[in-house]
C-alpha cells in the first residue's frame, strides 16, 4: 500500500515539476519574443519580417538542413551561406535581419513554442459586435414608429368622439339654433374667459422662454461628432496599449494646437500592426494608402502618398483664443478635463457633454455646456493654481515661472488684495487675471 502511494506521489511530483518548467519555458519565450522579435515579426501576419507561426514546420517542409533555423536566428548570414533554403529566405525582404548570437537553442525553441501557442485571430467577435449594434439600432428605430402610430390612433379617437358628441347634440337642437365649429369655440371661450386668459398667458410665456432657450443654444456644439475618414479607437491605443496622448498629439506642450498625428507617426506602429479582424485591416489599409506603403513581403514604400482629411471636432469661434500649451504645461490641466476619458472611448471623437465630464474622477465639476464661454469662465473660477511664488526654480510645476511673476507683482503692488486672495487657502485662475476679456478674446 505504501509503495503504491509512493508511486502516485512520485508521478504527481513529476507532473508539477514538468508543469512549472513548462510555464517558465513559456514565459521566457514570451519575454524574448517581445524584447527581440516583435519589432519586425508577428505570429500570424507578415511585417518587416515574415510571420513566425509554425515556422519550424515550414522550414522542415522546405527542405532546410537540421539546425539551420537555429543558426538563422543567431546569424542569418552564416545560415544562408550553408543552406540553400536559408538562402531563399534571405531574399524574402530587402531588410536585413538583426543578429542574435547570444540566444541559446533552448531560448529560441521557447520563442517558437510561444508563437505557435498564439490563437489564430478571427473577425467573428468584431462581426458579432457590429451585428449587435445594428440590431439594437433597428430595434430603437422600430420602437420610435410605435409612438407615432399610438399618437395617430389617439387623435382619431378624440376626433371621432367629438364628432359623435356634436351629432347627438345637433339631433336635439333646432336647425336655426345649430352652431358651427368656430361659433361653438367662441361661445365656449367666452363662458370660460378666465381660464382661457390664464392659459393664453401661460402659452405666450412658454413660447418666449422657449425662444430664448433656443437662442442660447446658438453656437453650442455639445455632443457634436463628425464622421472621420478612418475609425480611430482611442480605448485601444490610449487604453489597452497605454500610448501617451502626447506621442500622437506631440505639439500639445509647445503650441497653441495639440496637433493631429502625421501618417509617419501612425506608420511607426502600423508598419507591423496590421489588424486582428477585417474591420481593423480595412482601416489600417487607409493609412497604408496615405503613406504609399505596400505591406506584402517585407513591405516597401511606393512614394505615391495621399492626404488624410480629418474633420475638426472642437471648433471655437474665430474671435476666441485658446492655447493648449498654456493649459497643459503651465496650468497642469489633464486632457480628460475637456476631452473626457479617452482610454475608454471606442467611438469617434466628439464634444463630450458636461454631464459626462463631471462623472470622471479628478475633473472639476462644471454646469455650463461644453465649449461655451460660461464653461470656460466657470473653470477659471474654480481651478486652483500655484499658491505662491516659489524661489526654487528646479521644481517642475514652476519651471516656467509664469505664475511666480504674477504672484510677485501682486505682493509688490497690492499686498492687501493678494492677502485677500489667500484667505480661502488657494489662488484661482480668476484671481490672477483669468477673467480678463483680453485673455481669451482678440
Amino acid at each position: 500500500m505504501f509503495r503504491g502511494k509512493s508511486k502516485w506521489l512520485s508521478v504527481a511530483l513529476a507532473f508539477f515539476l514538468y508543469s512549472g518548467t513548462f510555464l517558465i519555458h513559456a514565459q521566457e519565450g514570451e519575454t524574448i519574443f517581445k524584447a527581440k522579435c516583435a519589432t519586425c515579426h508577428q505570429p500570424h501576419k507578415d511585417g518587416t519580417g515574415p510571420k513566425l507561426y509554425e515556422v519550424r514546420q515550414k522550414w522542415e517542409n522546405g527542405g532546410a538542413k537540421a539546425g539551420s533555423l537555429m543558426q538563422w536566428v543567431k546569424n542569418w548570414q552564416v545560415a544562408a551561406a550553408n543552406d540553400a533554403y536559408a538562402q531563399t529566405v534571405s531574399q524574402w525582404s530587402p531588410t536585413a535581419m538583426s543578429l542574435f548570437p547570444d540566444l541559446t537553442d533552448e531560448q529560441i525553441t521557447a520563442v517558437f513554442d510561444y508563437v505557435d501557442a498564439q490563437p489564430v485571430p478571427g473577425a467573428g467577435a468584431a462581426d458579432a459586435g457590429a451585428f449587435a449594434m445594428t440590431e439594437t439600432s433597428e430595434q430603437e428605430n422600430n420602437t420610435g414608429w410605435i409612438w407615432y402610430i399610438l399618437a395617430a390612433v389617439f387623435v382619431v379617437i378624440i376626433l371621432s368622439v367629438g364628432g359623435v358628441r356634436r351629432q347627438l347634440k345637433m339631433v336635439n337642437t333646432n336647425e336655426e339654433d345649430r352652431l358651427s365649429y368656430s361659433e361653438e369655440l367662441r361661445q365656449w371661450a367666452w363662458v370660460n374667459k378666465k381660464y382661457v386668459g390664464i392659459g393664453t398667458l401661460v402659452i405666450v410665456l412658454a413660447l418666449i422662454v422657449t425662444l430664448f432657450l433656443q437662442l442660447y443654444t446658438i453656437g453650442v456644439v455639445t455632443a457634436y461628432q463628425p464622421n472621420q475618414p478612418i475609425q480611430f479607437p482611442h480605448d485601444i491605443h490610449a487604453g489597452k496599449n497605454g500610448i501617451d496622448c502626447k506621442y500622437c498629439h506631440n505639439s500639445v506642450e509647445k503650441s497653441k494646437s495639440a496637433g493631429i498625428p502625421t501618417v509617419n507617426v501612425c506608420m511607426n506602429c502600423h508598419k507591423q500592426v496590421q489588424g486582428n479582424d477585417d474591420n481593423q485591416t480595412a482601416q489600417i489599409s487607409k493609412i497604408y494608402a496615405a503613406a504609399g506603403f505596400i505591406p506584402d513581403g517585407g513591405g516597401q514604400y511606393t512614394g505615391e502618398t495621399a492626404n488624410i482629411v480629418w474633420n475638426k471636432v472642437h471648433a471655437l469661434p474665430d474671435h476666441v483664443y485658446f492655447n493648449h500649451s498654456q493649459h497643459v504645461v503651465v496650468g497642469g490641466i489633464d486632457c480628460k478635463q475637456c476631452h473626457g476619458d479617452m482610454t475608454k472611448q471606442n467611438e469617434l471623437p466628439r464634444v463630450v457633454p458636461v454631464e459626462e465630464l463631471n462623472e470622471i474622477d479628478g475633473n472639476i465639476p462644471l454646469t455650463r455646456a461644453t465649449l461655451t464661454m460660461g464653461w470656460c469662465i466657470e473653470c477659471h473660477g474654480a481651478k486652483e493654481i500655484a499658491n505662491g511664488p516659489v524661489l526654487d526654480k528646479d521644481r517642475d510645476e514652476h519651471k516656467h515661472g509664469y505664475y511666480d511673476e504674477i504672484h510677485q507683482r501682486l505682493m509688490n503692488n497690492d499686498k492687501a488684495l493678494y492677502e485677500k486672495y489667500l484667505e480661502d487657502g488657494k489662488v484661482t485662475v480668476k484671481e490672477l487675471g483669468g477673467w480678463e476679456c483680453a485673455k481669451c478674446h482678440y
